[in-house]
């Protein structure tokens, strides 16, 4: 009878001698040298160049020297692995050792463990002793092979076409979510690859890009990915500050609304800033606010709009924000401004990143939306929750919050999707998805709105967001 402390050893011992041969075997076999590429081509997708990558279970280095990392450590226990590794990567940090027991000093941006978690002796275990390792925006992505490929891949390994592996562990990916928060983390994004994992000239491209992202397909794919953060509890993104917030008003002839925003929008954190930007108005809105701003207490600054659309104005006045917390608040009032404090306590406490308004969860009153935008709204919430990987009750929501360092990032990323958003949404939507933040609804009440008409026009802005979901699909989904 072994005991648990032995057990673990020649488990361990039996894995390394395992990979030790198959470093010395000399060049990749074919089948698993196009599987690796993909895995690396969906890594490069997660993983911004420049950012600081640990690896565990790093075999020969590949895919963490494939990332460009600004500071990249490679770790594995097998010491042939890490000897091919430093030999083709002299660049990049390679150390022996064992995950469940890593001894490294630092923390980084993105942790990364491929195929690991299937050869792991207790998950669990590897997941706490890398905590240490996380800061407050650490990601950890992992990729781990899906049940239904078991017997597939045994027959493949029997024919010599893939290295050898002992038994594995054959995890779920409602496993990895319960060992992931038994571990301190929070899993908010996951999905499969690879429907198919070997070349197929013509057919694995359209198959891996396409075919896999959709139902039925994407049910028999090779591969789970998931993306985790640290839970919230242990997260002290403020410590012992308050930050401070500005709110940022688009205002196209809603002259009749401003007094209203000024009296109802609430002081949070360490001051509140608020930001109005005039869209060249039919009325005298800019006037208005001009006076008001004159006759009152607050914190509060007007621009005039250069350009058209509420995108525009949103990009205007978050250049000029000054706040560590970033709030958009429809100058319609149609959602109630004193429900700000609630997605300020998401953002402070680090419960999300990104915190959307939902309009669809409480009854609403009945001149607050027509039938057809109620329709629409549904539509494209299920669109954009396919597309981003997170679910989105309502995209088309115009409250919406992060803090002004995320908003920063997304800019210095905007060139990936095109200045193409009029609306201003989804180009913060689909910056926060493609970086990774953590995207929480938050309901609200929606009320009719008491002055002025909507500056939505629903026929020709459906057919917009159309064409931004058909170019989203191929920036995000189809890749």
């Amino acid at each position: 009878m072994w005991t648990e402390d032995e057990a673990f050893k020649k488990y361990t011992a039996e894995r390394v001698l395992n990979w030790d041969k198959a470093a010395s075997a000399g060049r990749e076999k074919r089948w698993p040298r196009y599987y690796r590429n993909q895995l690396a081509r969906t890594y490069r997708f997660c993983i911004p160049e420049g950012a600081s990558v640990l690896e565990l279970g790093c075999g020969r280095g590949d895919l963490i020297a494939s990332l460009k990392p600004s500071a990249g450590v490679g770790v594995d226990f097998s010491p042939e692995m890490i000897k091919e590794a430093r030999k083709r990567h002299p660049n990049l940090k390679f150390i022996c050792c064992d995950a469940h027991s890593i001894d490294i000093e630092g923390k980084f941006d993105f942790i990364i463990m491929s195929d690991l978690l299937n050869d792991a002796w207790d998950v669990q275990q590897v997941l706490t002793a890398i905590r240490p390792l996380c800061h407050n925006e650490t990601r950890l992505i992992f990729n781990f092979f899906s049940h239904l490929w078991r017997g597939p891949l045994n027959f493949v390994r029997r024919l010599g076409l893939a290295n050898p592996t002992l038994q594995q562990n054959w995890l779920t990916r409602e496993d990895m979510t319960n060992l992931l928060y038994l571990s301190g983390y929070e899993v908010f994004r996951s999905w499969p690859e690879f429907l198919t994992p070997f070349n197929i000239p013509l057919l694995s491209g359209f198959s891996n890009k396409c075919l896999a992202k959709i139902w039925p397909f994407k049910s028999f794919d090779l591969a789970n990915f998931m993306i985790a953060r640290p839970l919230q509890s242990v997260r002290q993104k403020w410590k012992d500050s308050s930050p401070t917030v500005s709110v940022l008003v688009a205002a196209r002839n809603e002259a009749g609304n401003i007094g209203a925003i000024l009296d109802r929008v609430p002081e949070m954190g360490g001051g509140t800033e608020i930001i109005f930007v005039e869209g060249n108005s039919t009325d005298n809105t800019y006037d208005v606010i001009e006076n008001a701003i004159k006759h009152t207490s607050r914190n509060c600054v007007l621009y005039k709009q250069a350009g058209k659309g509420k995108g525009d104005a949103v990009r205007t006045g978050f250049a000029k924000a000054k706040g560590d917390i970033l709030m958009i608040l429809d100058a319609d009032i149609t959602v109630p401004p004193e429900d700000l404090p609630k997605f300020y306590d998401v953002i402070y406490s680090g419960q999300a990143e990104f915190v959307n308004g939902v309009r669809l969860v409480y009854p609403m009153e009945k001149r607050a939306m027509r039938f057809f935008n109620l329709l629409g709204n549904k539509f494209f919430s299920g669109a954009f929750s396919w597309l981003l990987g997170q679910t989105l009750r309502d995209s088309l929501c115009g409250t919406k919050v992060l803090t002004r360092l995320n908003y920063e990032r997304i800019v210095q990323n905007r060139s990936y999707f095109g200045d193409f958003d009029p609306f201003g949404d989804f180009d913060l939507l689909f910056g926060a998805a493609k970086l990774n933040l953590r995207i929480v609804d938050m309901p609200v009440r929606y009320r009719d709105r008491v002055y002025g008409e909507t500056n939505i026009q629903r026929w020709r802005h459906g057919w917009m967001l159309l064409k931004m979901v058909a170019c989203a699909a191929f920036k995000i989904k189809f890749v």
